[in-house]
């Protein structure tokens, strides 16, 4: 089922995939999608953002959805440019959902992931959302040095930890909280990523319970020119950068503002100054994976102090 661009999602649990360009990958999970969201309790269904100007993804989703035959898929098209004005479609879209799954269009879920994630939700009355696991596969092989860095080895957590924020690759937001505080995806985040931090943490800045699910997996296919040093490094200059801009949103007043400021350029400069020496340091001792991880330490720490003074990289911009 497709529906207009101004359409509500009428299901009770919404699994939203955001897509631009990758009609393939979206074909492929789709199927998954429908199988998982049948299995629920709940009346739930997947809706398509598709943020392609040209609308791209919308006759083969509606081919699809008209040859499915079980499930609910809705087709929305967010022509404007960045994952944050996609994400806030998403919002929108969802109607009165009471729960929304964010997940990528390049992920694969695992096997119960989205009955995992519910039932963890159930499971901690008053968590606003529930985070997932995303593992990697590759394209591609990786470089020695991306390797012996473990870059694409994602930290995990006990089931039921807490969080301060999360990414949207593998995320269950409970919507009544979202709502009343009014909260929405910073589009000023649009094209240099960081968006989703800033959601998550003004959700539990504003005392709202963020939990951890290791059991809910999605698999995440990072394509070949993700699978080397410098790409690591961009990212690490986005992170670090990201996390200032967002640290600085989040705080009012100008004392707050300043001290923010002050702590964050002196954090920077710390990483920059520690990973510097950690990369000269494995230099000298012929360690890769203490080069490598100084150097996205430094790199991480620019990116703060570049953030900090108002400096913006845009990873994302077309």
């Amino acid at each position: 089922m497709t529906r207009t661009p101004a359409a509500d999602h009428p299901a009770d649990l919404v699994v939203a995939v955001l897509t631009y360009r990758r009609t393939d990958l979206l074909l492929a999970l789709l199927p998954r999608l429908l199988e998982q969201t049948g299995a629920l309790h709940r009346r739930a269904g997947v809706l398509v953002v598709d943020n392609d100007p040209e609308a791209g993804a919308c006759a083969a989703v509606e081919a699809f959805a008209a040859g499915a035959g079980v499930g609910e898929v809705v087709y929305l098209h967010e022509p404007r440019p960045g994952i944050a004005a996609a994400r806030n479609r998403a919002l929108q879209g969802a109607g009165a959902a009471e729960l929304l799954v964010f997940i990528d269009d390049d992920e694969v879920p695992e096997p119960h992931w989205l009955e995992l994630l519910v039932r963890t939700f159930e499971e901690h009355p008053g968590a606003a959302g529930v985070a997932g696991a995303v593992v990697s596969t590759f394209e591609a092989p990786l470089t020695p040095w991306v390797v012996a860095g473990g870059f694409f080895v994602r930290q995990r957590h006990r089931t039921g930890s807490p969080l301060p924020a999360a990414a949207t690759n593998n995320l269950l937001l409970h919507m009544p909280p979202v709502r009343e505080l009014g909260l929405a995806f910073d589009e000023r985040f649009g094209t240099s990523g960081g968006s989703d931090t800033l959601f998550t943490r003004q959700l539990t800045a504003a005392g709202h319970l963020l939990v951890w699910c290791d059991e809910a997996v999605v698999v995440d296919q990072v394509p070949a020119q993700r699978c080397t040093a410098s790409w690591v490094v961009r990212r690490a200059l986005r992170s670090g950068n990201s996390w200032s801009r967002t640290s600085l949103a989040l705080t009012a007043g100008r004392a707050a503002r300043t001290a923010t400021w002050t702590r964050l350029v002196a954090r920077g400069a710390l990483r920059i100054g520690a990973g510097g020496a950690r990369a000269a340091a494995g230099t000298l001792l012929r360690s890769p994976e203490h080069q490598a991880r100084g150097v996205r330490t430094a790199v991480r720490g620019a990116g703060m102090v570049a953030g900090a003074v108002g400096g913006t990289y845009a990873e994302y911009r077309r």
